[in-house]
């Protein structure tokens, strides 16, 4: 059996015997990392993507809060708060919406932050340009997931999201929204199963976009589509993209400091260490280039080319 320690080997075997024969090659349980591996290393120049870097050193929750808590998050030097907020209801008065959370809160972010990077605007639009980039991801316009989608929009829009970075003396951006205005989502017809989608546009709010442009890492779409039902291996993901390519020297990473950062929802160290290796493992299959051994320990992670060559990122810390 390949471990999570030696996922360079899945890439080794396709690169070596073409997917179907490493398929052959891997047990069972293993296989999907295989197709993971091969759709990545099929593709030349992946597709760019964004992420604000302390959504790569803290995380949103995998799973639903009571409506009225609020989610707090340490990474290395820096704090994430969440807090929940109210939007206005159709009858006038408001509606509580509790912390956005899951893989769906995960990619409408991505796309916000692609996009306004893409184009050097706060300023987004939505409309096909959204539902074309969730199609890549593999959320279909229709049914639950489009209900999915809605109700992590309404959360975003409503929550008040603090990053407070402990090297600094005071937060980057103070208990601010992510969008101004709100993520506004037509009902669905019910006799359409198509996604009517957004308004035309939203607005990041002006101090996340100046964060944003400040401090972008890039990540491949591609590889997130391969991931984007998995909340905890697009987590991973994005954290060694920012992570590996700024290493000089080998460097070590406890499961104390890995649960710090991923194991929120988990009560004991224990259960979060069983759980993590295989989103981890998800994670590697399509980074083709990481370099990352697990032990007892933890990771030691080494330095490696980033998933999008020929991009530099300015790091925070």
């Amino acid at each position: 059996m390949i471990s999570s320690g030696s996922m360079a080997e899945i890439h080794d075997l396709v690169r070596q015997h073409g997917r179907d024969e490493a398929r052959r090659l891997v047990p069972a349980e293993e296989r999907h990392l295989v197709d993971m591996a091969a759709a990545m290393l099929a593709i030349e120049n992946p597709t760019l993507g964004i992420t604000y870097s302390g959504f790569c050193l803290t995380a949103l929750p995998h799973r639903k809060l009571p409506d009225d808590q609020r989610w707090e998050r340490q990474g290395h030097q820096v704090r994430l708060v969440v807090e929940p907020g109210v939007l206005p209801s159709r009858d006038g008065a408001t509606q509580l919406y509790g912390v956005p959370y899951g893989s769906r809160a995960r990619l409408i972010i991505l796309y916000l932050q692609t996009r306004a990077i893409q184009t050097n605007s706060p300023e987004v639009e939505l409309g096909a340009s959204m539902r074309e980039w969730m199609g890549r991801m593999g959320v279909s316009g229709g049914g639950k997931q489009y209900r999915d989608v809605r109700d992590q929009a309404n959360r975003i829009s409503a929550c008040n999201l603090t990053f407070i970075w402990h090297d600094r003396g005071s937060a980057r951006f103070q208990k601010d929204s992510i969008v101004r205005g709100g993520i506004q989502l037509y009902e669905q017809d019910e006799e359409d199963q198509q996604m009517r989608l957004w308004v035309d546009t939203v607005r990041l709010s002006d101090s996340f976009f100046t964060a944003l442009r400040d401090h972008p890492v890039p990540v491949a779409e591609p590889a997130l589509r391969q991931i984007a039902n998995n909340s905890t291996a697009i987590d991973a993901y994005i954290w060694l993209a920012y992570r590996l390519h700024s290493l000089e020297r080998p460097t070590p990473v406890t499961w104390a400091a890995l649960y710090q950062q991923f194991g929120g929802g988990y009560a004991q160290l224990r259960q979060f260490k069983a759980r993590f290796l295989e989103p981890l493992r998800e994670a590697l299959a399509v980074y083709p280039d990481a370099k990352v051994e697990v032990d007892d320990t933890g990771l030691v992670l080494h330095p490696s080319r980033p998933p999008i060559l020929g991009r530099t990122v300015r790091l925070l810390i």
